[in-house]
């Protein structure tokens, strides 16, 4: 009896031990994982070392101002050169102080959208501006028979008085800027209801590329027409830019900054890679100033400084941009299904930074509902350009992102800065008729380096797909092709398209005249029709370079709402702009983990009842 006593106890002793044994493998593979968290977490600190402030961090007020002021420096190119584009289909004479308005509101509008999506969007330190994507669709829509300008050339007719001139581009104006608020109520729908994730499930490299590339493509008879005007002054800022921006970027400047803890102190600073656009722009007006003020060009030459120096003279010193401040917007139904198209491009384009700003600045990988809110404010952005009234809507823009990459400053605070500069700016009527004075060639050697980065933007895409295959090579091809050969055909045979229902012959007429929308039909509906694989397509690179923008997926603290986590009613974790909506999603998996593991967790409760 003693001895089975004993066996009892040595099995129970045993048992004790496995348990204990157990215990400590628990909590081996526990600490394993604590230190695996932790490389992660030492990974993610290492990476922010490199930046001197991080998204949530405030830089000093003096220093968060300049570094706002660079912000701006760095998107007015893309602004200004937006203006001087659109403003001759809009029949605006070049002399005429709206084209100044028009840039001043645009920097206005573009103050007021940048601090929003940076405050209560995506909240990553991103500047919004007008967005090439809409200047196709623009031109196509405004050279329909019923809105092409009689005065394309920019010289007021004495057929016209000045109030019949007035009404003739503010008409165009208010049809432009009353479909594009209306294409922009569907892009703020598919950031509310979060279609735009399920959207992007489709949306490959090969339906990407077309798209952008295209955009470059259609937009460089504008640059060569600008160019032409003088084609020594657009070559020589060719030039110069491409010095800057390529052979001088690695080249810094040396000056003195006062530091509170060190004093006086000697920095470099890359001039030449931050503001090569701005410098260029400098130095060639100076040259055509020189020039003009010694009568070396004749008069009447597109270089000339002061050609349209009385629209500087007439524009007011004060002037606040307001809404429908050139009248009540109408709406076309084509002229809408063309900016939708536009915007398409827009979005897919500001995701894409979404991703790289937050890569650039430290931050973990944008949730799904900081992705949707950004695509929701962005189409907010969208209908207030619409009815402020500067002919385009809202995209984010990839230069400011560069800039983070440099500077090594990805504050948020930086940009609101930026912003409030903006809409400062944006209200002093002669800031904005002052760069309708730069002399045209300029602008148009501008212009070539600019679309040529767009289109290249749009290629880079390739990086993902095996091109060595035929499938791809097909695609791209055609897709590339016909968006070139179709609007062609469309300009030149006007009114070829006659289905007998008026409004659907300019739907089709816009559409098909309409490059980028091609492209994207085409690439969208071969890539994801035609046989392929996830790698020949590019999709798993694709992937794995979008998942690849930080390791950490739970402290996404810097895409809370200002607010505090007030938003965590259980209506709002159905709303995929809220921040709970995440946690929601979050909340379902742990409870399937849960219940997978449920008996494992049953077993240690009774050993613990034991």
């Amino acid at each position: 009896m003693q001895t089975i006593l004993n066996y009892n106890l040595h099995i129970q002793y045993c048992e004790i031990n496995n348990r204990r044994h157990n215990e400590m493998q628990r909590n081996v593979l526990a600490a394993s994982e604590c230190l695996e968290i932790s490389k992660k977490e030492n990974d993610k600190s290492s990476s922010k070392s490199n930046l001197h402030y991080g998204v949530d961090d405030v830089p000093p007020w003096y220093i968060s101002i300049i570094l706002g002021i660079q912000h701006y420096l760095t998107m007015f190119g893309g602004i200004v050169a937006y203006a001087y584009i659109i403003t001759p289909y809009l029949c605006i004479r070049k002399d005429d102080p709206a084209r100044g308005y028009i840039i001043s509101t645009t920097f206005f509008v573009s103050g007021i959208v940048t601090f929003v999506q940076s405050t209560f969007g995506v909240r990553l330190p991103i500047i919004q501006g007008c967005s090439a994507a809409f200047l196709v669709p623009t031109i196509t829509i405004l050279n329909l028979p019923e809105w092409k300008c009689p005065l394309h050339s920019g010289n007021l007719s004495t057929d016209f008085t000045e109030h019949e001139y007035e009404e003739m581009w503010q008409s165009r104006m208010r049809m432009v800027q009353g479909s594009i608020a209306c294409a922009a109520i569907f892009q703020i729908l598919l950031g509310l209801t979060g279609i735009t994730g399920f959207v992007l499930k489709w949306i490959t490299p090969l339906a990407i590329t077309p798209v952008i590339t295209l955009v470059g493509i259609s937009l460089f008879v504008e640059a060569a027409t600008y160019m032409s005007g003088n084609w020594a002054i657009g070559f020589l800022t060719l030039i110069l830019l491409t010095l800057f921006s390529q052979y001088l970027r690695n080249a810094n400047i040396s000056c003195c900054i006062y530091s509170k803890n060190n004093g006086i102190i000697k920095v470099s600073t890359p001039i030449f890679e931050l503001f090569p656009v701005f410098l260029t722009i400098i130095i060639s007006w100076l040259i055509c100033a020189t020039l003009t003020a010694t009568n070396v060009f004749s008069n009447g030459n597109a270089a000339r400084t002061d050609l349209r120096i009385s629209a500087l003279y007439n524009s007011p010193w004060f002037r606040f941009p307001y809404p429908g401040q050139w009248g009540l917007p109408t709406v076309s139904t084509s002229a809408v299904l063309g900016f939708l198209a536009g915007m398409f491009s827009a979005i897919v384009e500001s995701i894409g930074n979404f991703y790289a700003c937050a890569r650039i600045s430290g931050a973990p990988t944008p949730p799904i509902h900081a992705i949707n809110r950004g695509i929701f404010v962005e189409g907010i952005g969208s209908l207030l350009a619409g009815l402020w009234g500067i002919s385009s809507g809202m995209t984010t823009y990839s230069e400011n992102v560069g800039a983070i990459s440099i500077t090594k400053v990805a504050s948020r605070r930086v940009v609101q800065y930026g912003a409030l500069f903006m809409i400062l700016l944006g209200c002093l009527g002669k800031f904005g008729t002052f760069f309708i004075t730069i002399p045209e060639p300029i602008i148009g050697g501008i212009f070539i380096v600019m679309f040529s980065m767009v289109s290249a933007v749009g290629l880079s895409n390739l990086q993902y797909v095996n091109l060595n295959s035929p499938r791809n090579l097909f695609i791209l091809g055609l897709s590339l092709f016909l968006g070139i050969c179709i609007p062609k055909w469309i300009e030149a045979n006007r009114g070829a398209i006659n289905t007998g229902v008026p409004i659907l012959d300019q739907i089709f007429t816009v559409l098909l005249g309409t490059g980028s929308f091609v492209g994207a039909v085409l690439g969208f509906f071969l890539d994801n029709t035609v046989p392929g694989s996830d790698e020949e397509r590019g999709i798993t690179k694709w992937n794995e370079q979008k998942d690849g923008t930080n390791t950490s997926e739970n402290n996404d603290d810097c895409y809370r709402m200002p607010f505090g986590d007030k938003l965590h009613c259980s209506i709002f974790s159905f709303i995929p702009i809220c921040p709970s909506y995440q946690e929601r999603n979050i909340f379902h998996k742990c409870k399937k983990a849960d219940a997978e593991n449920g008996k494992k967790n049953e077993y240690v409760m009774d050993e613990i009842h034991l």
